[in-house]
């Protein structure tokens, strides 16, 4: 008989890169009490000690554009739980401006981190999961992968977004047959640190009411049970797939 236990996670470790704010740190509160053992993961190491503290998790410090910092906290989460169980990726950088007015370097920031920072997040994770013969990653990609954002220009995110849920795809299939599944999330837009400064500017945020058929924003929280489910067993048939929570914006 089937139950709500399907959703339980006790015994698993769970490494959330990008865990101490915004919809990272929804998914590890929902995370931890289901039943994980959770380590969050993120480059300011006062925000991150601040939410493992609030969470009773254990934050590492970590930077996706160092892929040694990666390795060091899967190799910690393996020697003190001794595998590695669930991995969420959700590093953030965002650049608004005119692709015209864009530069190399400015460029390959929101690449670097966006996508090259994932693909380096899911290889050294997979390849300990794979070790295993079990696993599970989430990617935190966006409505932004399919859409063209408006009013705001912000083409690199777009394209990093893009390239994320190809990526995401290609290694669940790549992945599938030796226990290791692959998903990702796509939120719509969403209160967080990276958005919440827009509420103040009607010429942007209107936009983003106007478009969206609930007429709102997300709050993390309501993005973090996609995760759950994707991470528990309850998805245990689910692999290279994609859940977009956007309130409805792509069906207009």
């Amino acid at each position: 008989m089937i139950t709500t236990d399907i959703f339980r996670l006790d015994g698993r470790s769970a490494l959330l890169i990008g865990g101490p704010t915004g919809i990272g740190f929804a998914a590890a509160t929902l995370l931890k009490d289901a039943g994980a053992t959770v380590y969050v993961a993120g480059r300011r190491t006062d925000v991150g000690a601040q939410a493992a503290e609030a969470l009773g998790a254990t934050y590492l410090p970590v930077d996706v554009t160092q892929p040694d910092t990666i390795q060091a906290a899967v190799d910690r989460i393996v020697a003190e739980h001794g595998r590695l169980d669930i991995a969420v990726n959700g590093p953030g950088a965002r650049l608004n401006q005119p692709a015209e007015a864009t530069t190399e370097e400015q460029w390959d920031g929101v690449i670097d981190v966006m996508l090259k920072g994932v693909f380096s997040a899911c290889r050294i994770e997979g390849t300990a999961m794979l070790a295993q013969g079990k696993g599970a990653i989430v990617n935190i990609a966006s409505l932004s992968a399919h859409i063209v954002n408006r009013p705001q220009r912000q083409a690199p995110y777009n394209t990093s977004k893009a390239g994320l849920l190809q990526y995401t795809k290609s290694i669940a299939a790549e992945w599938a047959a030796r226990g290791v599944r692959v998903n990702c999330v796509s939120p719509g837009y969403t209160i967080t640190a990276l958005t919440s400064a827009n509420r103040s500017k009607p010429e942007t945020f209107g936009v983003w009411l106007a478009e969206t058929p609930m007429g709102r924003c997300a709050e993390p929280e309501e993005i973090a049970g996609a995760i759950l489910y994707l991470v528990s067993d309850a998805a245990s048939y689910t692999t290279g797939a994609e859940i977009v929570i956007d309130g409805g914006y792509s069906l207009w």
